[in-house]
C-alpha cells in the first residue's frame, strides 16, 4: 500500500494531532467510548466545564451532590444566624444547642421561602442575613430546575456495543465484525458507523502511528429496531490484508467506531462511540445467533450481544 502523506496522516488522527498521537502509545479512545485523555489545567469543576459535569454525572451522584450542597448551605447561614447573638432571632429557644438547632430549622424554611413565622428576624444582621438567603435560595432552585430539565431531556443515545470485535468467516474470506443495539425503545434513524484503525507501522526507520478508514459493508442503515453487525471486509484493498494474528497484536491496533444517529423522539443528532484494542480482538469466532423463535414477532435475545463460538482462524487475512 503506498505511504500516506502528512496531509493525510493528520486528516485521520481522530482529531488528536499526528505528532501527539505518536508521541504515545496508549489507548486514544477508552471502550465506555471516552476519550483517554487528561488535561491538566482545567478541573472538571473549573467554571468552564462544570455545568458540563453536572450534566454528564450519573444521576445518584447527583442527587448526593445535590443533597450536600444543600445541607452545607443551611449548616453555614445557621451557623451565621447563631453568630449574630441570641436575640437574632424571636421566638426560639435560649439554651445554646436548641438555640443552633432553631437556627438550623429556620435556615431550611428560608431558603425554601415557606416562611412558617413562629421564628422571626429580630435584627438588622439578621434581616441581613435573611435577605441573602433568600436571594441564594431562588437563584439556587432556578438553577437546579434548569439542570434537571436539561438533564431529563437532553437527547442521549444508549448503544450497546458487543464487547470483542472479532475476525470471522464472510462469504468467500474473512471479516472483521463486531455488533450494537438500541438499549432503548426510542426509534433511531438515519444511523451512520464510522469505523477506523489505529496501528503502529515501521515507516522509514522510525516507527509511526498510522490511521485508516476502514471500508464497511454496509456504513448506514435506515432504522435500528433490532442489532446491527458492522462488517468490514478483508479485500485487497483492507489495511488488514495480510496480516497475521501475531503481526496484528505486535503493531498494537486500536478500532475505533463512532455511530451517528436521528433520535425520532427528539428529533435530534445522537451520537455513541467505543474502541477496541489488541485484547479486544477475537482472531477466529463467529457471533451466535440472537434471533428467538416468534411467530408474531421479529424477536432478539439482547443477553446473546456478546456470545461468540471459536471456529479455526485463518494464518493470514
Amino acid at each position: 500500500m503506498a505511504e500516506l502523506s502528512q496531509k493525510e496522516r493528520l486528516q485521520q488522527d481522530f482529531g488528536l494531532g499526528g505528532k501527539l498521537s505518536e508521541r504515545s502509545r496508549v489507548r486514544l479512545v477508552n471502550h465506555d467510548g471516552s476519550f483517554n485523555v487528561r488535561r491538566n489545567d482545567l478541573s472538571a469543576f473549573h467554571p468552564y466545564n462544570a455545568y458540563n459535569t453536572l450534566l454528564s454525572l450519573p444521576i445518584p451522584r447527583l442527587l448526593a451532590l445535590t443533597a450536600a450542597v444543600y445541607v452545607g448551605t443551611n449548616l453555614l447561614f445557621a451557623t451565621l444566624y447563631w453568630l449574630a447573638g441570641s436575640d437574632a432571632l424571636v421566638g426560639g429557644s435560649s439554651d445554646p444547642l436548641g438555640r443552633f438547632e432553631d437556627c438550623i430549622f429556620f435556615s431550611v424554611q428560608t431558603l425554601a421561602t415557606i416562611g412558617y413565622g413562629r421564628l422571626v428576624p429580630n435584627t438588622r444582621m439578621a434581616n441581613l442575613l435573611v435577605a441573602i438567603e433568600a436571594l441564594v435560595g431562588l437563584l439556587g432552585f432556578a438553577v437546579l430546575s434548569a439542570l434537571l430539565f436539561a438533564r431529563f431531556t437532553r437527547p442521549t443515545a444508549k448503544i450497546a456495543f458487543s464487547r470483542n470485535a472479532i475476525v470471522a468467516p464472510y462469504q468467500n474470506g474473512w471479516a472483521l465484525m463486531f455488533r450494537l443495539v438500541n438499549l432503548r425503545s426510542t426509534d433511531l434513524t438515519a444511523v451512520r458507523a464510522v469505523v477506523t484503525l489505529a496501528r503502529w507501522i515501521e515507516e522509514n526507520g522510525a516507527r509511526r502511528r498510522r490511521f485508516s478508514q476502514l471500508a464497511l459493508e454496509r456504513d448506514a442503515i435506515i432504522f435500528m429496531p433490532l442489532h446491527w453487525v458492522i462488517v468490514h471486509p478483508i479485500t485487497e484493498n483492507s489495511p488488514l490484508r495480510g496480516l497475521s494474528m501475531q503481526s496484528l497484536t505486535e503493531s498494537d491496533p486500536e478500532i475505533v467506531c463512532l455511530i451517528t444517529a436521528d433520535d425520532e423522539t427528539f428529533a435530534q443528532t445522537v451520537h455513541s462511540r467505543t474502541s477496541y484494542d489488541k485484547s479486544d480482538i477475537v482472531w477466529g469466532a463467529r457471533f451466535r445467533d440472537m434471533y428467538l423463535s416468534d411467530e408474531e414477532h421479529i424477536a432478539i435475545d439482547l443477553d446473546r450481544l456478546h456470545q461468540f463460538d471459536r471456529v479455526d482462524g485463518p494464518a493470514v487475512v
